[in-house]
């Protein structure tokens, strides 16, 4: 399971101390358009069949990959 990502924002403020941008480390970015890509995945094969956790061990096995 992965970690939890921790970001360090900051804020750019209209002049009525209304936040308007977010500037954030690249690499923070980077996980964040990783993040987003890994979730599109989720949802573009939600619909697809499930295979059993046991089942792909069962055939890994088979196929001598572990």
């Amino acid at each position: 399971m992965s970690e939890v990502a921790v970001f360090h924002p900051q804020f750019v403020v209209n002049g009525q101390g209304l936040r308007t941008s977010v500037i954030l480390p690249v690499e923070e970015y980077e996980t964040l358009l990783e993040d987003l890509s890994d979730l599109a995945a989720v949802a573009e094969r939600r619909t697809e069949p499930v295979t059993a956790h046991a089942d792909v061990m069962a055939r890994l096995k088979a196929d001598g990959l572990i």
